[in-house]
């Protein structure tokens, strides 16, 4: 590197002292430009992306020159102790290593920000648009993590610059990344399971779901580590995400909120069944006109199904529009099966035993 003289020691430090100041002034204006450049943006159009990435670039690049300054003044200095501006090789090229260290976090700390006003900007302009919300979901919690990693390449890459071997470091954070692996199994067991729900998308807010053998409810929200749903109560249930995609699940909002509507019925064996048919199905129909939860484009079904221990099994099919709405359906249909049934004269048995005895008097008494 060729060599500089210093005129004299008064001007070396009047060198020192007007570096950092000028470039103080420096930064100051810069900031100011670009805030200037951000409020005529931001006027002509609020969610530009361009006014954004200004506003977060233009702390760390005052910053920037804040330190090339300070810098600037040290080197100064050690070419004013050495009478020369050769400094990398007066001082081992230290001070050019801390330049390029403090370069390096500056950086980062520039990536950071970009990436996170990126990744807010999306989620505030763009993730409504999209014909998913997996990016909303995702992107939060990717924005929260995305310092730590930016930082941690920057540090890293600065323990490189330095002369730390960063191989050992790296190995050992693998060793030490397994061990927390293990002992936080069930959290990160609850994470991937979330993240997976959050990516396959088949459950989403406000889907009323039932666990197999557990509560069931309208899901408030698919968090990384639970699921929150709220059940008839009105009570919040937390469900641990590795329990909830492990065990068999009913989603009934999953592709159409419509469900079918079950009554189980039964008559008995001396009712005429085509009767027992058209009155059912003149009483499903009459539901189904009715009510407005109840699906208009489904005709109602009845199938005797068994003969059973006192009655002649058959159900009764209908639709409602929810998982809601078919409590209300199924509620009206056997309240008004039960009544016509009554005024038809048709018998619904209670369960029965009728004993047959070989030998019985006249009348009416056992034999022995």
């Amino acid at each position: 590197m060729p060599e500089f003289a210093i005129p004299s020691v008064a001007a070396g430090l009047l060198y020192a002292f007007a570096l950092p100041l000028a470039m103080c002034v420096v930064a100051g204006l810069v900031h100011l430009a670009l805030s200037a450049v951000v409020r005529s943006l931001r006027r002509s159009r609020e969610d530009s992306l361009t006014a954004e990435l200004l506003n977060a670039a233009k702390g760390p690049l005052a910053l920037f020159f804040i330190v090339l300054g300070l810098m600037l003044a040290y080197f100064v200095l050690i070419g004013l102790h050495y009478e020369s501006l050769d400094f990398l090789e007066h001082d081992d090229g230290w001070g050019f290593r801390i330049w390029l260290v403090i370069v390096t976090l500056l950086a980062s700390y520039l990536g950071s920000r970009v990436l996170q006003t990126l990744m807010t900007w999306y989620v505030g302009n763009i993730a409504d648009q999209t014909a998913t919300d997996l990016d909303e979901k995702l992107l939060p919690q990717i924005r929260r993590i995305t310092p730590v990693v930016v930082y941690s390449i920057g540090v890293l890459m600065a323990l490189d610059i330095v002369g730390i071997s960063i191989t050992p470091l790296i190995a050992g954070l693998g060793i030490g990344g397994i061990a927390v692996a293990l002992a936080l199994q069930p959290t990160l067991s609850n994470l991937f399971s979330g993240t997976y729900m959050i990516t396959e998308g088949e459950l989403n807010e406000g889907d009323f779901i039932e666990m197999d053998g557990g509560p069931s409810g309208f899901v408030v929200d698919v968090g990384w580590r639970s699921t929150k749903i709220r059940d008839r109560f009105n009570n919040l249930i937390l469900i641990p995400n590795s329990k909830l995609s492990e065990s068999v699940m009913t989603n009934f909002n999953s592709q159409s909120q419509v469900m079918s509507v079950v009554v189980e019925c039964g008559v008995s064996y001396e009712s005429d069944l085509a009767e027992v048919e058209r009155i059912a199905l003149d009483v499903a129909n009459g539901v189904k006109d009715d009510l407005e939860e109840a699906e208009d484009d489904f005709e109602p079904v009845l199938r005797f199904t068994a003969f059973g221990e006192s009655n002649i099994d058959f159900v009764v099919v209908l639709r409602a529009e929810d998982r809601i709405a078919s409590f209300v359906v199924k509620h009206e249909l056997i309240k008004r099966l039960h009544g016509r049934f009554g005024r038809e004269g048709i018998e619904i048995n209670y369960p029965v035993r009728k004993l047959v005895t070989p030998l019985q008097a006249e009348d009416g008494t056992l034999g022995e």
